[in-house]
């Protein structure tokens, strides 16, 4: 009876079938975005596409890809601006993509961060609907996509391709897929500094999973991974690779600086882009109040700061599982209290999607009727802010 029962029953979708409604609605709301910013750019007499391959950051990874590490700028307040702050994934797959077709390091720059865009959605769905369900995966995906700074996911940047990384690391834990999960957040620690998050969150898993017993469930009846014959020696092994990347690159960065292992920090205070608790931030945001309009703008950074702090709480009052808990607050963490770039904080804060996942499961519980008005003006809004932020002087 149960085998006629089990043939008879439909087979369920394989996780990319699962996840098509949401990479559909991913892609909807990134090509309005990139349809607002050619129009706004022309308007402008500016090119969108020179805007998402060849300004900021993107030219120094395509610089990077085309010549090596070396290159510096020396300001006259004295600071060095080195190309040693920048991790070498992405510079490495512009160069093997630029060698293999005809197109430049920033084209190529751009689809590796397009392709990473979708890996990412799908991994951000993977990870949701695996603890939350699917319905609630396709709003965090959606909701992912129409961030007001999710213009970023379409350029040369580096923030789409450790998204991917780390969403998919993150789904490996929570799935008991070790050695993959090790493997991945290393890839992530060659992509950009917080990839040690990503490490951090594979220990925490592992510890967690030390003190589970059988196959016991997470929190609130969220599924855990299987446990299986030589889990320990898998667990260990993800332990060893996790940091690897990151590690590896500050490690060389000291030795070729000839700074020692602390060198990277050199680096970045070259850039004066270092660690502060928040104070630097809290100095900025202290003296849009001097003014107006310029207090508009101080009250929106509160308002934002505290929609960040207060999302986070909730993943904490919800008992998200530990792995994305330490992911998420080690990135929010380094976002807000870094000490330079004031103006990049948002897009800093991008990779931490599980800040999403509650509203992803409170929107999920609403009717289709009202769930999609409230998604639709979202990316309506993402599309219009992109625009306008890509079109302004400073980097995102």
């Amino acid at each position: 009876m149960t085998d006629v029962a089990t043939r008879g029953a439909p087979a369920r979708p394989g996780l990319l079938g699962r996840a098509a409604p949401a990479l559909l609605g991913y892609a909807a709301v990134r090509a309005l975005g990139l349809a607002v910013l050619a129009l706004w750019s022309a308007a402008r007499g500016k090119s969108g596409h020179t805007l998402l391959t060849a300004r900021w950051d993107a030219l120094w990874y395509a610089r990077i890809a085309e010549g090596g590490y070396g290159y510096e700028v020396r300001l006259p307040t004295g600071d060095v601006h080195s190309d040693l702050a920048f991790f070498p994934l992405l510079p490495w797959l512009e160069r093997l993509g630029a060698a293999v077709s005809p197109l430049s390091y920033a084209d190529v720059g751009f689809l590796v961060s397009l392709c990473g865009s979708f890996a990412a959605a799908w991994g951000i769905f993977a990870v949701t609907e695996h603890l939350y369900g699917r319905r609630a995966g396709v709003c965090a995906v959606v909701l992912w996509a129409a961030l007001p700074v999710g213009i970023v996911q379409s350029m040369a940047y580096s923030e789409s391709l450790f998204t991917a990384l780390a969403a998919w690391s993150l789904y490996a834990v929570l799935t008991g897929r070790w050695v993959s999960a090790g493997a991945l957040a290393a890839l992530a620690g060659l992509t950009r500094p917080v990839g040690l998050a990503v490490a951090a969150a594979v220990w925490a898993a592992a510890y967690a999973a030390n003190g589970r017993t059988g196959s016991g469930g997470g929190p609130d009846g969220v599924p855990g991974p299987e446990r299986a014959p030589g889990d320990g020696a898998r667990r260990a092994l993800a332990l060893l690779l996790a940091p690897l990347g990151a590690a590896g690159y500050v490690l060389w960065v000291g030795h070729r600086t000839g700074a020692g292992p602390l060198g990277y920090l050199d680096v970045q205070a070259g850039w004066r882009n270092g660690f502060d608790g928040g104070l630097a931030f809290a100095r900025f945001v202290g003296g849009r109040f001097t003014s107006f309009p310029s207090a508009l703008a101080g009250a929106a950074l509160v308002a934002g700061v505290g929609l960040v702090v207060w999302l986070y709480a909730l993943c904490l009052r919800r008992r998200q599982p530990p792995p994305l808990l330490v992911y998420a607050g080690i990135v929010t963490a380094l976002a807000l209290c870094a000490s330079g770039y004031f103006g990049s904080k948002p897009r800093l804060l991008l990779p931490a999607f599980p800040l999403l996942l509650p509203p992803a499961v409170a929107l999920a519980g609403l009717r289709t009727s009202r769930s999609a008005p409230v998604l639709g003006g979202l990316a309506l809004v993402a599309a219009g802010y992109g625009a306008f932020w890509l079109n302004g002087s400073g980097p995102p």
